[in-house]
């Protein structure tokens, strides 16, 4: 006699690179899936999606997709953007404009800028976008941005190419011709050399301490520019020169605030409208005031207690908010859910499209 087996209800599509998934051990989070009622399958990104599914939910890191700059990468990403658009329902995580904006790190730093956190002195360092090789053009965006010396010089892609994270400290007006266009200049704050690298799923996050970037105080105008690896300085077991408080410096460091974090979580999701997202913050020295320095779409998440078991959840309680408020608009428009007329549903999924 033949066992039947059941089914999953929902199936959970996702694409990530081969290096992404062999890091977080994705094979183990389809058995978490399994445990909770769904089946995940991995997208054919070269294939139309339509046959693939149906899907419930996608969750991808399509970052490195997005960044590039070829026809076949715009193939992919508008097959995607198709497949969503025909089909609405299909829970996204995440929006792909959402995650365009953090790819440009000027239009990451201009949505904080935006947010009501400078209500609780949370902050992210005076900034400006360079665009230009034109060294006494970029000096005069830096003095009317209000950016000071020494700053920092990033490259305007924060993730997806080998250089996002090749970085410059610029100590002076001589030093500017090191910046490389196009680029973001962001004010250094001094901060004991200490970074929070904040990791967040849905309503869960979790903050890990990383070595940073040393103080710099007086500079002399004959100071060259330090160029560096953000990966390589801030790793967790990081020994870069760059990372060596003077001995005259106190190496504790300014504590970190949780109810300020939690606001942060909650107000970075909401604008951004992300589940899946880091930030970098540090903490001032002497004001104490909270600075996101950075922001990224599905970080490595090294660290972070039960990942799965968060992520699952996350999915399961967008899916459930995303039935609840679809409930709500038939209720609201006073459609009657008993009534099977062709008509009447196919005028609603139309309201919902449009």
């Amino acid at each position: 006699m033949t066992e039947n087996k059941v089914l999953p209800s929902k199936v959970i599509g996702y694409w990530m690179s081969d290096r992404k998934s062999q890091k977080l051990n994705w094979t183990e989070f389809g058995k978490v899936c399994k445990n909770h009622g769904y089946e995940l399958v991995k997208l054919d990104l070269n294939k139309p999606l339509e046959n693939q599914g149906p899907f419930d939910a996608i969750v991808h890191k399509l970052t490195e997709i997005i960044a590039r700059k070829d026809n076949q990468a715009y193939q992919i990403i508008g097959r995607i953007e198709q497949y969503i658009k025909n089909n609405p329902k299909v829970l996204i995580i995440d929006p792909l404009d959402s995650v365009r904006t953090l790819l440009d790190r000027f239009k990451t730093y201009s949505v904080v800028l935006n947010t009501s956190l400078h209500n609780i002195d949370v902050f992210t360092p005076t900034f400006v976008e360079i665009l230009s090789n034109n060294v006494e053009e970029n000096v005069k965006k830096l003095k009317n941005a209000g950016v000071t010396f020494p700053f920092i010089c990033k490259p305007y892609i924060a993730q997806g190419t080998d250089y996002c994270h090749k970085m410059s400290v610029i100590f002076n007006e001589r030093g500017v011709v090191d910046c490389k266009p196009p680029c973001v200049a962001q004010s250094f704050i001094n901060h004991n050399a200490i970074l929070y690298k904040v990791f967040v799923v849905g309503d869960h996050y979790q903050m890990v301490e990383r070595p940073s970037l040393k103080n710099f105080y007086t500079i002399n105008e004959n100071q060259k520019t330090i160029t560096f690896d953000s990966h390589s300085v801030s790793k967790s077991d990081s020994s870069s020169e760059l990372s060596v408080l003077d001995p005259s410096e106190s190496a504790k460091p300014c504590s970190l605030d949780s109810n300020k974090l939690y606001r942060i979580v909650k107000t970075l999701g909401n604008y951004l409208n992300m589940s899946l997202y880091g930030f970098d913050i540090v903490v001032e020295n002497n004001t104490n005031r909270h600075a996101i320095i950075d922001i990224n779409a599905y970080p490595g998440y090294d660290g972070f207690p039960d990942f799965f078991g968060k992520l699952i959840d996350c999915v399961m309680t967008r899916l459930a908010q995303s039935s609840h408020n679809v409930k709500n608009y038939f209720e609201d428009s006073g459609f009657d859910t008993s009534d099977s007329s062709d008509e009447k549903k196919s005028r609603i999924k139309l309201d919902l499209i449009n």
